[in-house]
């Protein structure tokens, strides 16, 4: 199961003799900084606290199988699709290697970790986005992955739950990355038209074409405190409109002022209120 793979790999890294900077003699990987406030901690102190800064309540960036360990109840997760392979349709250059190296990097096969799983006991499908590879960004295999999994999550008559992360639509792919937004769009729609539950959770950073689709179509639309949502960049809009924007523009919490998001949960939060929602709907979608 790819738990107990994560989990081993995990204890090997442990106690693995970290490398030591000649420079400063600090053993790489033991200290983090939080890029909000700059507060350095011990790597160890921070997953402790969910990788949030205990000093500005930043939430940093979780990897797919770190969101899997914290929703998940133990030995439930059970990943699919992890067959699928990325070509390189247009002949990019560097592309294939890439993608091999952040494969190596992150142990998945591309930018999205498929599956099923019980939160709490109740069995969801789920399609979590990680921004460690290739930036989070949607090719043909993340469209095609996610798709396959709200069609399972249909044929078993189960909620949905997309976790966001991207920077967008994947340009070394083109057209057949801007696609994938029709694709999984049309499967979520076909799963409610059957009257089953979608929840769309926005983490840093929800943009581009991930933002335009289906990260904002969810029957209920979550997102993490201070998580930047928003299709183009800030100062794309300031030269296009000649106007200063807010300064919490595209955050979450701006969103929720108006109207675009139900709810800003709290990581440590977000298990029990996935497990809440799921329930009031439980007749609903079984």
């Amino acid at each position: 199961m790819i738990r107990d793979i994560f989990l081993k790999k995990k204890n090997k890294r442990t106690m693995t003799i970290p490398s030591v900077d000649a420079k400063n003699d600090v053993p790489e990987g033991i200290m983090s900084k939080c890029p909000e406030c700059k507060h350095i901690l011990l790597t160890r102190d921070l997953m402790k606290t969910l990788k949030v800064c205990p000093k500005c309540d930043h939430h940093l960036k979780m990897t797919a199988m770190e969101r899997v360990e914290l929703l998940f109840d133990a030995d439930s997760f059970e990943s699919i699709d992890n067959q699928l392979k990325t070509k390189n349709p247009l002949n990019f250059p560097a592309y294939t290697e890439k993608i091999e190296a952040d494969s190596g990097k992150t142990g998945l096969n591309e930018a999205v970790l498929t599956g099923t799983g019980k939160i709490n006991g109740q069995l969801v499908a789920v399609a979590i986005m990680d921004a460690h590879f290739r930036m989070g960004s949607m090719g043909s295999v993340v469209g095609e992955k996610m798709t396959r999994a709200v069609e399972k999550a249909t044929t078993l008559g189960i909620p949905m739950i997309i976790f966001s992360a991207s920077g967008g639509a994947r340009m070394q792919e083109g057209v057949l990355s801007l696609m994938q937004m029709a694709k999984v769009c049309v499967a979520l729609n076909r799963h409610a038209e059957k009257g089953y539950l979608y929840i769309s959770i926005m983490t840093y950073p929800t943009t581009g074409g991930v933002s335009a689709s289906f990260a904002s179509v969810g029957d209920i639309n979550l997102a993490e405190p201070k998580a930047l949502i928003g299709f183009a960049g800030r100062r794309v809009i300031e030269q296009t409109v000649r106007e200063k924007l807010p300064e919490n523009f595209q955050t979450a919490e701006f969103l929720l002022d108006h109207g675009q998001l139900d709810a800003v949960i709290h990581r440590s939060d977000m298990k029990d209120t996935l497990c809440k929602i799921v329930c009031l709907h439980a007749k609903e979608v079984n």
